[in-house]
């Protein structure tokens, strides 16, 4: 109870505990029937499932996830939650074992064990037991049979996507007994497939683009944390903030734009301490973080270690003070196994800071950082011919031309929020807040206009429509709604059907289609094609996909 009972905002060590219980808001979590998994970016899945109903899914309590809903009536051991960054699942888990420990809820379970992966990384190449593994944990465990009936057994493994243990299903290595040895993910395998200690209870959470390195034949339900519903979001503002009249100036700006009242579903909280020694100026630390984000992002990687950052030059309590930025994470009471891992306390902070430094680079410093990157894999002879010719200007169309090729290279899309940063930043607006960290005055000329005509010969020529919706969305970000302006026209005279539309204008209807605020309830085919022509009403009907599986019916 101790452990669970308050919420720490920024970094643990920092302070400012609220209690858990004053301003828990119970967040809108369902039951996922396919189980499958989205590689598409967290956004656009934020921004997909807001346009669906309540009605459309069962919601189920966080404390009611091992009970079978009504009309189940199978045995459910192991259970899936996943939901994007920032979302509430740690907070979830946390609220579970509290309402368990103070003897609300759940109470015919007597143990739990919660593991989080990124504690369990640093055990990676350790041989030991089970209950080795417990003992380093949980000390207070060496008194007790753990794999003896009398107890029903709970583990918690919060953050399988931050999991850097080779998770191997199809491994043939069989326990079934908790005093003997393995690597720790073989050992952890055998739990989950139920080898070792088949009557445990399992709950794993995770980012959708992780939840499938567990197979679907050893997960008994998928649940998805969905945030906070509509309702919700109000009933949290008003219990977190105190001032009512505050409170309601908040929600009815949020409201105001509906991009930010879709992603407040997220309750993430930033603090930044006030009461350090300025060593740094803000504009060196935005950099150095900023170049930690790109590098990672590039990569891939959404946590990251102390070399990592001392590569960039950040010393690692720089980092922990700038903790609304970038959360450090590690476990005092570790002993002999601590070790710090480091993330962005939200995904889109880590693409936004990636694109800042992007951007700074190429004013400052008339730096190409894609360049950069593929350098670093070159002999040097060949960096040298480079280097001779990095004096010369570096446009900055040909900075975006390379950030969206980049963009639209990536399989799962992990590059696309950070395009649309990095397009937005250069709009002249936008130049007027960053005046006090650019150096230079850099002419952009007419390299805007010349992205937008470059990204709209792009939507011509893919095929993706997840990929064209998103370069919309930079269209968007540079100020071009040309395209977009055409559709509306059309769609307001309705005569969409009779309209001779390229690929480009397809993808631009479903843009606009998705993007209304109006509920995508009923789609009606024969609004949007000539009656009697079979093949060009195929061809239409496959660029209207991603409207389709968005509509509640289709006609």
């Amino acid at each position: 109870m101790k452990k669970f009972d308050r919420l720490y905002e920024g970094t643990a060590t920092q302070g400012n505990p609220t209690l858990l219980n004053e301003i828990y808001t119970e967040l809108y979590i369902t039951e996922s029937e396919s189980g499958e998994i989205s590689n598409e970016h967290e956004v656009r899945q934020i921004e997909t499932q807001s346009r669906r109903a309540a009605t459309e899914d069962t919601a189920i309590k966080c404390n009611h996830i091992f009970r079978p809903l009504p009309g189940q009536d199978k045995a459910i051991r192991t259970v899936l939650t996943k939901g994007v960054a920032g979302i509430g699942k740690t907070v979830s888990v946390q609220k579970f074992i509290l309402d368990w420990a103070e003897g609300k809820e759940n109470q015919d379970v007597q143990l739990i064990f919660p593991l989080p992966f990124r504690e369990i990384n640093l055990m990676k190449n350790k041989t030991l037991s089970l209950s080795d593994l417990l003992h380093v944990f949980f000390p207070e465990t060496k008194e007790i049979e753990i794999y003896s009936d009398e107890y029903k057994v709970l583990f918690i493994f919060d953050g399988l996507d931050e999991c850097r243990l080779s998770l191997n299903f199809k491994s043939k290595v069989k326990l079934c007994n908790i005093s003997e040895s393995a690597s720790v993910d073989v050992l952890l395998m055998n739990l989950i497939v139920g080898n070792l200690l088949p009557s445990a209870l399992i709950w794993i959470t995770s980012r959708p683009a992780a939840a499938d390195l567990i197979p679907s034949e050893c997960v008994h339900r998928v649940t998805e944390v969905r945030g906070f519903n509509e309702p919700q979001k109000e009933e949290y503002f008003r219990k977190r903030i105190s001032d009512q009249s505050l409170a309601n100036r908040i929600i009815s700006h949020l409201k105001s734009s509906r991009s930010l009242y879709i992603m407040c579903h997220i309750p993430t909280n930033i603090k930044r301490e006030k009461d350090y020694e300025k060593k740094l100026t803000d504009e060196d630390m935005i950099l150095k973080l900023g170049k930690v984000a790109f590098q990672q992002i590039v990569k891939g990687n959404l946590i990251f270690y102390e070399k990592d950052l001392r590569e960039c030059g950040i010393d690692v309590t720089e980092a922990s003070v700038y903790s609304g930025l970038c959360t450090q994470i590690f476990r005092e009471e570790l002993g002999l196994y601590q070790g710090k891992v480091f993330c962005f306390v939200h995904l889109s902070i880590q693409e936004h800071l990636a694109a800042l430094y992007v951007h700074l680079s190429w004013t400052n410093h008339n730096r190409n950082v894609f360049e950069s990157i593929i350098k670093q894999s070159l002999p040097s002879k060949v960096i040298e011919l480079f280097q001779l010719s990095s004096s010369e200007n570096v446009s900055l169309f040909k900075l975006h031309q390379r950030a969206v090729d980049e963009a639209l290279k990536s399989k799962n899309g992990h590059l696309d929020l950070f395009l649309r940063f990095l397009l937005g930043l250069s709009v002249e607006s936008h130049q007027i807040l960053l005046q006090r960290i650019m150096k230079l005055k850099r002419s952009r000329s007419d390299s805007n206009k010349k992205t937008a005509e470059f990204i709209k010969k792009m939507i011509r020529t893919i095929d993706s429509p997840e990929k064209s919706i998103n370069l919309f969305h930079c269209l968007n970000e540079l100020g071009d709604r040309s395209l977009v302006e055409e559709i509306q026209q059309y769609l307001k005279s309705g005569n969409l059907g009779a309209a001779n539309l390229s690929s480009s204008h397809w993808s631009a209807v479903v843009f606009v289609l998705l993007t209304s605020e109006e509920e995508l309830n009923e789609f009606r085919l024969n609004k949007f094609v000539k009656v009697n022509n079979k093949t060009e009403n195929m061809k239409v009907l496959q660029k209207l996909l991603p409207v389709i599986k968005e509509s509640r019916s289709v006609q």
